[in-house]
């Protein structure tokens, strides 16, 4: 269990990277074209004047980049807090749910359980929206298990008012631990929006190749470049990590539920 969760893990961090690898080369080989173009062109297509125009332009699109590339992180960082937000909310909700089943008394002994075995599996396979049911492919398995710890509230005979109450408030608990999978399920289908993504980096190129236009073809520049055009997919890297917050090499800290399954099923 543990192995295949480290495999999914490395997997979406090796999309990330490979993302990050595709947009090296593209402005890599926008560059190169920028410089195989400048030695072919006569030298008046590239005197003061020329240069100026390309500047300008050069800067329009460049705006329009950083723009684009500010609101992805922007995106990418509100969907990561967002996340961290989340994993702290079920957490405490768990808590809650199993210190209101406590407090109903002893006849709550096997929806706490289920309640304990449904965090373990959540920690085992990763907190993320991959958790469908094998057998039937759409079923997600965490919902059925939390649909047993509803029936098993359900099924019990409150014996005075405040049993009455607490069946209540739990079943009004484990309504929101539900609700909270479903908005997992739903913001996991998310992803990056790769229109706007594809866009930026046809923009980003047509920047580089710009500056392969114009620069000298010495070493120095070259290098200067480059760095540059890595500093920009490592850029997209993050984006594209951080767009995924449960798993990659950047995700949120299973923590919370750690803390809360240690305190699970205590009396």
């Amino acid at each position: 269990m543990a192995a295949g969760l480290t495999w999914r893990y490395g997997d979406r961090t090796l999309g990330s990277l490979l993302v990050g690898g595709f947009v090296f080369v593209f402005l890599s080989m926008a560059t190169s074209i920028g410089l195989v173009v400048r030695g072919r062109l006569p030298d008046h297509h590239l005197n003061a004047e020329s240069k100026d125009v390309i500047r300008l332009a050069t800067a329009v699109v460049g705006t329009l980049s950083a723009l684009a590339l500010g609101l992805l992180i922007a995106s990418a960082k509100s969907s990561y807090d967002n996340a961290e937000v989340e994993m702290r909310t079920a957490a405490a909700r768990v808590l809650l749910l199993d210190r209101v089943m406590a407090q109903y008394g002893p006849e709550t002994d096997k929806a706490r359980q289920l309640l304990r075995k449904l965090i373990e599996k959540r920690l085992s396979r990763g907190w993320t929206a991959e958790t469908t049911d094998e057998t039937s492919g759409n079923a997600p398995g965490e919902y059925q298990d939390i649909e047993a710890v509803q029936a098993d509230l359900r099924s019990l005979a409150p014996r005075d008012a405040v049993q009455h109450s607490l069946q209540a408030r739990a079943l009004e608990v484990s309504g929101m631990l539900a609700e909270t999978h479903w908005l997992l399920v739903e913001s996991g289908k998310e992803g990056l929006p790769w229109a706007f993504l594809t866009v930026l980096v046809c923009w980003l190129s047509l920047l580089f190749a710009t500056f392969g236009l114009q620069a000298p073809a010495n070493p120095t520049v070259l290098s200067i470049l480059l760095v540059c055009a890595l500093s920009v997919a490592g850029a997209i890297f993050l984006v594209s990590d951080m767009a995924n917050p449960y798993v990659g090499l950047i995700r949120v800290s299973d923590a919370p539920l750690q803390f809360a399954i240690e305190r699970l099923g205590k009396p």
